[in-house]
């Protein structure tokens, strides 16, 4: 069976841009595209493209580039998002409630069967078409319909206590938008989204503009 690289995290970051670029000439009719006008077009070096996409199953053409149909499909099978991937999102807040209406999370695969929350107001209706159950009901109906990801968007003082339930149900990975550090088995897949982060980078990067100063090369976000 074939293994897939283990590829760092800036190159698959920066996946989604090249995939955007590529869908956009596919649209225009380009049948090629090359490493250089993709790093032209996103303000980086054409080798930096050209080791990124060597992490997909794809290789370019002399003097051509990389086949457009063949780059997307290799870069949306290395992300996984040419198949669909079951998930329940818990904590059907102002965050959750944005993420169960975003289209692109669709587009990639990501199909959401359901959410929990503990707000009587919310259990049974729906947001977005996806049902809202009961916190309640969330380790049986997971472990019925044998779903493995979930979306952590509860209060952070209920983090771990409901990624117990998770892992009771037999979730094996957890897109975690808590400001907690959950506490799990080695096996299980915890990718930590922290937006507060984010924002002080955002912050940082427009003050030192407003100043006129220049940041610290470890301060400046890869593209």
């Amino acid at each position: 069976m074939a293994t897939q690289k283990i590829a760092a995290a800036p190159s698959v970051r920066r996946l989604p841009l090249y995939l955007q670029m590529v869908r956009q000439a596919q649209r225009e009719g380009i049948q090629y595209i090359s490493g250089t006008f993709i790093a032209h077009e996103l303000n980086l070096k054409p080798i930096q493209v050209r080791k990124d996409l060597s992490i997909t199953p794809i290789t370019g053409k002399p003097k051509k580039g990389y086949p457009v149909g063949s780059l997307i499909r290799a870069i949306e099978h290395f992300l996984g998002w040419d198949t669909t991937r079951k998930a329940v999102l818990v904590g059907a807040g102002n965050l959750g409630t944005a993420l169960l209406g975003y289209q692109n999370l669709r587009d990639h695969g990501l199909l959401m069967v359901a959410a929990f929350d503990n707000n009587p107001e919310k259990i049974g209706s729906q947001i977005h078409q996806v049902p809202v159950f009961s916190v309640e009901t969330l380790e049986s109906n997971i472990l019925m319909w044998g779903v493995k990801d979930a979306i952590l968007t509860v209060p952070s003082h209920a983090a771990q206590a409901v990624t117990e339930i998770l892992i009771k149900g037999g979730i094996e990975g957890i897109w975690n938008f808590t400001h907690v550090k959950l506490k799990v088995p080695d096996s299980m897949v915890i990718q930590k989204e922290d937006l507060s982060s984010g924002y002080a980078m955002f912050c940082v990067r427009m003050q030192a503009r407003q100043i006129g100063t220049d940041l610290p090369s470890s301060l400046v976000p890869e593209a």
